[in-house]
């Protein structure tokens, strides 16, 4: 786990009366024109969800049971609602579409077994036929994320839940050449300033996405002798995301992707990973995290999170 602490330093600078004073009416300017940064949080009521990322339901390795074995353990906790971190399912990049829709009927089937309402994120093994060797032509009406509105839902999207404003975000860039990227693009962008500008000052907020917008992921990996070809392991564009933040109550931010269990504070805000339901893809552990999911708790304007195991054993353990 990391935790990154913002520190001020002293660095030794000598301010007059009139400087400081001057730079107290210029803050106290800066505040008028950004009144929600002093706004005192909106009350909310306490309550308890589940964050469940990763699963890769798929029938080989036991990955149907191991996703069942997971939403039954999930239910024995008293949450009022699941968000879903996205990868439902292992895979729909780069097989038939015949393949990815009976994985898609697989795990609506599976799902019932958590008997909760779920909300959805997208996931970049969501999205059907991007990769050429799936065979799905670009013009099929369920190419890219077409089959996962139609199976699942929104791409991004918000709800509020006793007085916490929930954002949905799609971190999945599709590139020219059929492979994803990590991005937030620039409609999604428009619509979430226009989101967080439209809810109650100092409300509660909380924002699900997949790819990750912070993370130390790549500090754990080993130097790779060629460079990706693309930005695949957390959000290209970030900080434009964290931009439209500012000034809002953020009071967490759930990922998934990576399969580790993880949090990075930036500003304030707890980042945190959740470790994957299929743990290192149905083959044990992942950097040291078993297969799990994550609890969160909402109280008093804060987010508090526990990881939970459910037993699973692999049929091919290969832990890395």
């Amino acid at each position: 786990m990391i935790r990154c602490r913002r520190r001020d330093y002293d660095v030794g600078v000598k301010t007059t009366r009139r400087e400081f004073v001057t730079g107290l009416g210029a803050a106290a300017a800066s505040a008028a024109l950004a009144p929600s940064l002093l706004a005192a949080p909106v009350k909310h009521e306490a309550f308890t969800f589940l964050f469940v990322t990763d699963t890769h339901l798929q029938p080989e390795l036991n990955g149907v049971v191991g996703t069942d074995m997971a939403f039954r353990k999930g239910r024995t906790i008293r949450a009022d609602f699941a968000i879903h971190g996205g990868d439902h399912v292992f895979d729909s990049l780069g097989v038939p579409k015949s393949r990815a829709i009976a994985l898609f009927d697989q795990y609506a089937k599976t799902e019932q077994d958590l008997e909760l309402k779920v909300y959805h994120t997208i996931g970049n093994h969501d999205v059907c036929g991007v990769y050429p060797a799936s065979g799905v032509s670009e013009a099929d009406p369920e190419y890219g994320k077409k089959l996962y509105e139609e199976r699942i839902g929104k791409l991004y999207y918000s709800f509020d839940h006793k007085g916490v404003h929930f954002v949905v975000l799609d971190s999945i860039g599709i590139t020219a050449d059929r492979a994803y990227e990590g991005r937030i693009d620039d409609a999604q962008l428009k619509w979430l300033a226009a989101d967080l500008a439209g809810i109650p000052v100092g409300m509660p907020v909380l924002i699900s996405v997949h790819i990750p917008l912070v993370t130390g992921y790549m500090s754990y990996l080993p130097e790779a002798p060629v460079p990706p070809a693309h930005h695949g392991l957390s959000v290209a564009n970030s900080d434009k995301v964290l931009a439209v933040f500012e000034g809002h109550n953020v009071i967490g931010v759930l990922q998934g992707h990576t399969h580790v269990n993880e949090t990075v504070l930036w500003k304030g805000v707890p980042y945190v990973t959740s470790g994957a339901v299929c743990g290192n893809w149905w083959h044990g552990t992942h950097l040291g995290t078993p297969e799990g999911f994550t609890v969160v708790t909402v109280a008093g304007g804060k987010m508090t999170t526990r990881y939970e195991t459910f037993g699973f054993k692999s049929v091919e353990p290969q832990n890395t």
